[in-house]
């Protein structure tokens, strides 16, 4: 019982949720290449990408360049466990992304800061919090020009605390 305890507990669970076309399953490409567990990074373009993403598996998945459902990878990082989820974005497939977020320790929320906060992710962070599950905001997307994540009237919204710059 004990191994099994230790085992758990060395697991981390993160959902990549976002509203559509934020740029999930490329990060969730990223993460797993910078942790590892793939040696090149997929493209989530459509069909004609040389090398699709490793979470969009399905051929509709390739041919649409969307995620229609969610998909697991694993990865050993730091002497934990991590699993990612990627999820899909749009409205049709959203009971798949709500289920996922019953089973995981946090949210990844992926926000385009060419468009900013969309109602999906406002949606998105509702569910997060009704579930009690904590929320990493990732702002993607930053060499585009468009409304900004970090204004006031959208921070305050979704109640986010003053953003971390890497500047």
């Amino acid at each position: 019982m004990s191994a099994h305890l230790d085992e758990t507990r060395r697991r981390r669970t993160f959902a990549i949720v976002s509203h559509p076309d934020a740029g999930k399953t490329t990060l969730t490409e990223k993460l797993l290449l910078f942790g590892g567990a793939i040696q090149m990074a997929g493209s989530v373009k459509g069909r004609k990408a040389a090398r699709h993403a490793t979470s969009d598996w399905m051929a509709l998945e390739k041919e649409r360049g969307i995620s229609v459902t969610s998909s697991v990878m694993q990865f050993p990082y730091a002497g934990r466990i991590v699993n990612l989820l990627d999820t899909p974005g749009h409205a049709d497939f959203s009971e798949d992304t709500y289920r996922v977020l019953t089973a995981v320790d946090s949210a990844l929320m992926v926000i385009d800061c060419a468009k900013g906060v969309e109602e999906r992710t406002i949606k998105l962070m509702d569910v997060c919090r009704l579930r009690d599950t904590p929320i990493m905001s990732f702002v993607n997307k930053l060499d585009r020009e468009g409304p900004r994540a970090d204004r006031p009237a959208r921070r305050d919204r979704i109640g986010a605390a003053n953003p971390v710059r890497a500047d």
